[in-house]
C-alpha cells in the first residue's frame, strides 16, 4: 500500500499505522482489565499488536536508511518511531506481570491507568495524525497527553501509598508496586512521544 503514496508521505502514512496499532494495544489492555476473564489470552492478542509494532518500527528505520531526503529531520523520525514503539513495550509488560503474577482481579487504580493509557494513546495518534498537515494542531494533543500523564502518576502515588498503608502481605506489596509502576511508565512513554512531536512542530514552524 505505501508505494502508492509520494515518497516524502510514506513516513506520516508509517506513523499514522503505528499509533493505530498503539491505540489497539490500549484498548485490549484497558478490555483486559475490564474484563478478567481470560487474562492469559488477553495478553497474548496484546504480544500479537507488539509484535505488529515492532514490525513497523523495524519498517520505518529500513526505510529511514535507504532515503537520501526525508520529511522530517532524522534524528526526529528515529526518535519518534522508538518512543512510540516504547509505549507498546509497556502496554505488553504491563499485561505480562498480571499473567506471571498470577493476579486473580484488577484493583480499581489499574483499571483507572489501563483507562489513562488508552487515553494518552488517542491524544498521541491524533498528534501523529497531523504530520504533514497543520503542524500547529500537534500541539494541543501533545498538551492532552501531559495532561493525562499527570493524572496518571497522581494515581500511581495514591495506589503504591494506599499499598503500603494496607498490604500486610509483603510478596503481594511488591508485585503491586510493580505492576503500577509499569502501567504508569507506560503514560510516560506517551509523554516522551508527544515531547519528541512538540520538537518538530518548534523546528517545523
Amino acid at each position: 500500500m505505501f508505494g502508492l503514496i509520494p515518497k516524502e508521505e510514506k513516513f506520516f502514512a508509517m506513523f499514522k499505522e503505528m499509533s493505530g496499532n498503539i491505540i489497539e494495544g490500549g484498548r485490549l489492555l484497558k478490555e483486559m482489565l475490564d474484563n478478567y476473564d481470560d487474562p492469559a489470552g488477553s495478553q497474548k492478542r496484546i504480544k500479537d499488536v507488539e509484535h505488529k509494532g515492532d514490525n513497523i518500527t523495524h519498517d520505518i528505520i529500513k526505510k529511514l536508511n535507504k532515503s537520501f531526503v526525508t520529511p522530517l529531520d532524522r534524528e526526529d523520525i528515529y526518535a519518534l518511531a522508538s518512543a512510540l514503539d516504547d509505549i507498546l513495550d509497556l502496554i505488553d509488560a504491563s499485561a505480562t506481570r498480571f499473567v506471571m503474577y498470577n493476579v486473580d482481579k484488577p484493583t480499581q487504580e489499574a483499571k483507572e491507568l489501563a483507562f489513562l493509557i488508552l487515553k494518552g494513546c488517542q491524544s498521541v495518534e491524533k498528534a501523529v495524525s497531523h504530520l504533514g498537515g497543520k503542524f500547529e494542531h500537534i500541539y494541543e494533543h501533545c498538551v492532552e497527553v501531559n495532561a493525562i500523564e499527570n493524572e496518571a502518576d497522581r494515581v500511581c502515588r495514591e495506589a503504591i501509598s494506599r499499598l503500603f498503608d494496607e498490604e500486610k502481605d509483603p510478596i503481594r506489596l511488591i508485585k503491586w508496586k510493580e505492576i503500577y509502576e509499569t502501567l504508569e511508565r507506560a503514560t510516560d512513554k506517551c509523554e516522551d512521544a508527544a515531547n519528541i512531536l512538540e520538537s518538530v512542530v518548534v523546528k517545523n514552524a
